[in-house]
């Protein structure tokens, strides 16, 4: 496309008619020959009652501008990344953004995983096959030294970045350097991006029945994992609006979705998710620290949903080609799989699982990712029994 171009009787740069720069003129519109990205003012409804109209000419004819946001490209909020560790310190880059969460996971041997976000800062680090208590990475092992401009830095350690093990970093890019979130009853600080649906929401538990906290994402979420950074032994607990807010299942285990207070059965909406009093510690014990990650879909670039098994070939539509899904089977013992569109050949899709430490399975499953869905060519229990209920996690592609 050309540049945008100022030319007379387009734009008024006088600046005695107006003081506060570019002035688009009143009167007839441009009548001259246009050319490509020119803009003008179309005051041809305005004489008729309605409001005048911003326009640019694209080559062949005057088109109004739309005020809305632009679906979020894959690449500009979520990429995959691999890399080979170096025992020293190493910028992981071709990101693309600035990561607010990275997840990462030694592929070749078995480690586990380590999940860092912006919110609670660099070297804090989580794993979500453990119920570990969040941990501070120390020289000279540091995991996550830095969130970069177009990725991150990695100290010597064994989870992130040890010589020679090959690693995979899943990457999110939420809102920055957190902000202070009263919605709820509970305060929150809160890194949010809604354009993309994403948001890191960090508060104190107080072990109220009825707690809410603002997650600041303007829409409901459709998937939360939270964990209590502070309790060794408090399970990672995952609400899906799919399976309802009754229900929850373990990030660190292959357990079925089951009756829970975790949620307070209560459906978040777009301002906030409910938290129960949680005896076990997982979402709102007193006085201790808790992280939730928030995500719901945006049209053209995530999709969380859920589907029904067939034990045969299978398809689900997301409406645009997948760059990375997690999936869960909810009615039985099933592991929490990720697959990506680095980490294959062909279809055979090589596994991780959110649940376990142990090294990638190459090449483990037949799936597709296509232009608008991806495809189970297999009766694999985790992905596709016949009569199994599955929900599941997709970001899209650049």
């Amino acid at each position: 496309m050309a540049l945008t171009k100022v030319i007379t009787g387009v734009t008024d740069l006088n600046q005695a008619q107006s003081t506060n720069g570019l002035k688009f003129p009143t009167g007839d519109v441009f009548a001259g020959t246009p050319e490509e990205g020119m803009i003008r003012n179309d005051q041809s409804q305005a004489s008729e009652g309605s409001a005048s109209t911003m326009q640019f000419y694209n080559g062949t004819a005057w088109k109004n501008f739309v005020n809305r946001d632009p679906t979020p490209l894959g690449s500009d909020n979520f990429n995959t990344v691999l890399y080979t560790g170096n025992s020293s310190t190493q910028a992981i880059t071709g990101v693309g953004f600035a990561p607010d969460f990275v997840w990462i996971k030694r592929r070749n041997t078995a480690e586990d995983h380590a999940l860092y976000d912006s919110v609670r800062g660099i070297n804090k680090q989580l794993s979500s096959n453990t119920t570990a208590a969040e941990a501070t990475n120390s020289s000279p092992y540091e995991g996550l030294n830095s969130f970069d401009s177009d990725g991150f830095t990695s100290g010597n350690n064994g989870a992130t970045n040890r010589s020679p093990n090959t690693y995979v970093a899943w990457s999110w890019k939420a809102g920055g350097a957190a902000v202070s979130n009263t919605d709820g009853s509970i305060t929150s600080s809160v890194s949010a991006n809604t354009a993309a649906g994403f948001s890191i929401v960090s508060y104190t538990g107080n072990s109220s029945a009825n707690g809410t906290v603002g997650h600041a994402l303007n829409s409901a979420p459709e998937l939360i994992i939270v964990k209590n950074r502070d309790n060794g032994s408090a399970l990672w607990s995952v609400y899906s609006s799919s399976v309802g807010a009754s229900q929850t299942a373990h990030l660190d285990t292959t357990a079925a979705y089951s009756s829970s207070g975790d949620w307070n059965s209560t459906t978040a909406t777009t301002d906030v998710f409910s938290i129960g009093s949680s005896a076990s510690g997982r979402t709102n014990s007193s006085a201790q620290n808790h992280i939730a990650y928030c995500f719901a879909s945006v049209a053209g670039y995530s999709k969380i949903g859920s589907y029904t098994g067939t034990g045969l070939n299978l398809s689900i539509n997301v409406g645009f080609e997948p760059a990375f899904i997690l999936v869960k089977r909810t009615n039985a013992i099933s592991a929490w799989r990720i697959l990506d569109n680095k980490r294959f050949s062909g279809a055979n899709k090589s596994s991780l699982s959110a649940q376990a430490s142990a090294a990638e399975q190459v090449g483990y499953i037949d799936v597709g990712f296509n232009s608008s869905d991806f495809t189970i060519n297999s009766t694999n229990v985790d992905f596709n029994a016949s009569g199994g209920t599955y929900i599941y996690m997709a970001f899209a592609a650049t």
